[in-house]
């Protein structure tokens, strides 16, 4: 009798499991779709002693953390730092070199001054130097950085980069917590196949497991958005002949979002995103695909220079965002320059950084524009001169070979920090401070 019992008990558990599983296919094929599903309720998280529960009224940067150091342990020698064959005088992807006075560990590089004295370099690979980072971050009042991750980078095929990356993740989660710091992931799907964009739910799974970034105890500066932790798709609907489509965008974040809404997602979109046009694929599917996200950004690097600006896009493109129920951040940067990722000494300085004047000229125009916030591109950027973190100055940067190549630096007038504290004026303002305007603060 008990036999017979157990044979009927185990054949209603086997019914049950398989029309539960029928059923999670059933709603994930309807997620696949885009479809709406009304059987799951949205997903509610404890905001218990988070600090940043929204993205509106923050200054946040974005953050490579995709250089090495030979000796690092990454085992990735020179990574990023180096040109196509090498790292040598002459051969190099940066035309900024970090001011490294303060870091603990610092790796002597193939480089020398006039004096002939050696130049070191920094890794993020070591927790002290991104702990450095995010010092910085709080002494200048900037809220915080999104940690990229390049997909091509993450996959299962490239073990070391994924090992760097998540090791990098590592520090910097500990380092926002420690210094009150937002912090979030922001994927860069540069590079990628259709199937690549399809892995970003597997690695942000991954990251759960790994980092719990939903913890409010374990992560709680981690960046919520809308009552969801937030996270980054970056590069959709650029016309440069991308190996992936809006339509697999489209496909993954109806995947991450799921039935039941849980995460919020900012979409980073070419500049002229509303009207199609320039550098934007010209696709009414991108549209759609915005309106499914919680925030829109703009990429504006190397669109526009000082002469250039015009404030009355980022004023259009909040009213497009008002009317359909999104987000908008727009981004700034103070300046751009790849004359050694190019070895061409005629773009050194191609976006000028006038001491500052371009960056407070777009921080101004997109307060006046009625921007809530602001993506900084980008803190460690100093592969294409973007960077806001402490650079040496141009008379101070170390010799590059024989050939006209040169390294550009911060202007020299200035201080090595004078990006870091500049970005933070703007976050003083954009948190509600008075006494800001049009002009730039004077130091």
């Amino acid at each position: 009798m008990m036999k017979k019992i157990y044979i009927v008990l185990f054949s209603f558990l086997v019914i049950v499991y398989l029309a539960a599983c029928a059923k999670e296919q059933e709603i994930k094929e309807e997620i696949l779709k885009g479809k709406p599903t009304a059987i799951v309720p949205e997903k509610v998280y404890d905001l218990t002693g988070l600090l940043y529960q929204s993205y509106t009224d923050l200054v946040m940067a974005g953050y490579q953390g995709w250089f090495a150091a030979e000796g690092d342990g990454s085992e990735r020698g020179w990574y990023h730092y180096q040109g196509n064959g090498g790292f040598y005088p002459g051969n190099t992807n940066v035309d900024f070199w970090p001011d490294i006075t303060e870091y603990q560990k610092k790796y002597k590089s193939p480089f020398k001054f006039a004096d002939g004295s050696d130049a070191y370099l920094y890794s993020p690979y070591d927790e002290e130097s991104i702990d450095l980072h995010f010092k910085w971050m709080k002494d200048y009042g900037i809220d915080g950085v999104h940690m990229q991750r390049f997909v091509g980078e993450i996959k299962s095929s490239n073990q070391s980069g994924k090992r760097h990356f998540n090791k990098v993740l590592a520090n910097a989660l500990k380092a926002a917590k420690k210094y009150g710091r937002a912090i979030s992931v922001m994927y860069d799907l540069s590079g990628c196949s259709s199937a690549d964009v399809a892995y970003v739910e597997q690695d942000w799974n991954e990251l759960q497991t790994l980092f719990k970034l939903s913890d409010n105890q374990q992560n709680p500066t981690y960046l919520y958005h809308n009552g969801k932790p937030m996270l980054t798709i970056w590069g959709v609907g650029f016309n440069d002949n991308r190996n992936y489509t809006i339509a697999d965008v489209d496909q993954l974040v109806n995947m991450l979002k799921g039935a039941d809404n849980r995460v919020s997602i900012m979409l980073g979109v070419p500049f002229y995103w509303r009207t199609l046009g320039n550098d934007t694929e010209n696709s009414p599917a991108l549209h759609t695909l915005i309106k499914k996200a919680d925030i829109v950004m703009p990429w504006a690097v190397g669109r526009f220079g000082p002469g250039g600006y015009n404030e009355s896009i980022v004023y259009n493109d909040i009213q497009w965002c008002n009317d359909n129920h999104v987000d908008y951040v727009p981004l700034v940067f103070p300046g751009f320059s790849w004359g050694n990722m190019n070895k061409n000494p005629a773009i050194y300085n191609q976006i000028p950084r006038m001491k500052g004047d371009f960056l407070w000229q777009q921080i101004a125009g997109a307060k006046s524009a009625g921007a809530k916030s602001l993506y900084v591109a980008m803190f460690d950027e100093i592969d294409e001169g973007t960077a806001i973190f402490k650079s040496a100055r141009e008379a101070d940067t170390p010799l590059n070979g024989d050939e006209g190549l040169k390294f550009v630096g911060i202007e020299n007038d200035l201080a090595s920090d004078y990006y870091l504290w500049l970005t933070g004026e703007g976050a003083s303002w954009f948190h509600g401070e008075a006494g800001y305007g049009p002009n730039k603060p004077v130091r």
